[in-house]
């Protein structure tokens, strides 16, 4: 199987779990990957029969130990690609993803390196994902989804999905950005810094994690 096809299959495992406990279902999948469910079927059994993933018909797929390290050694050139564009060539958030996606199989490990080391090792990209280090390892503090926040929650903006770049503009455009505190205020409103209300864009509560 070419690597590339791997490595997009166990980094959606793995994205299904970093902000969630439930592990991933084969329909799922196939609608992430926007696969046909018989092709993942086929993927998956070869998956687990490489030792990447623990798998039983029908049932949940979970990453294996050896699955895990690899799609975070991939997460993590992906991430420190997308961090380095931002930072080093004025690449707007919504602008990252696709290049990250293409990069991240052609750099070497030196270059991967002297990136993270230029960039200070980073430990979260522009939108708040947790970049893994050298052994795989994570920092992430305790959240809870923007739209399963109570009224009158405030946390920090931890992490905003990054597959809708219209929806990061739209965000970015509100004011909503990693790092700032929002109070909620309404079921589709909060407040940014302390100011006044603002409403939320149409799908920003299912795509912003606040700190819990």
């Amino acid at each position: 199987m070419p690597s590339a096809a791997i490595d997009d299959y166990l980094k959606t495992i793995y994205h299904h779990t970093e902000w969630q406990s439930a592990d991933i279902t084969p329909s799922q999948l196939a609608a992430e990957l926007g696969l046909a469910p018989s092709t993942v079927t086929e993927m998956v059994q070869k998956l687990a029969g490489q030792g990447l993933v623990s798998h039983r018909p029908y049932g949940p797929i979970a990453l294996t130990q050896t699955g895990r390290d690899r799609a975070a050694a991939i997460i993590r050139r992906h991430r420190l690609i997308e961090t380095w564009l931002v930072r080093e060539f004025g690449y707007a958030w919504d602008e990252v993803h696709e290049e990250a996606e293409v990069l991240e199989h052609t750099i070497s490990d030196r270059l991967l390196e002297g990136i993270d080391a230029r960039l200070e090792h980073p430990r979260f990209d522009p939108h708040g994902d947790a970049i893994p280090d050298a052994d795989g390892v994570v920092h992430r503090e305790p959240f809870v989804l923007l739209g399963e926040a109570g009224i009158g929650h405030t946390g920090r903006v931890l992490r905003v999905a990054d597959r809708d770049p219209a929806l990061l503009r739209a965000l970015d455009a509100a004011g909503i950005d990693v790092g700032h505190t929002l109070v909620v205020t309404e079921r589709d409103a909060v407040r940014i810094d302390g100011g006044g209300s603002v409403a939320l864009p149409d799908g920003a509560a299912q795509a912003v994690w606040l700190s819990a």
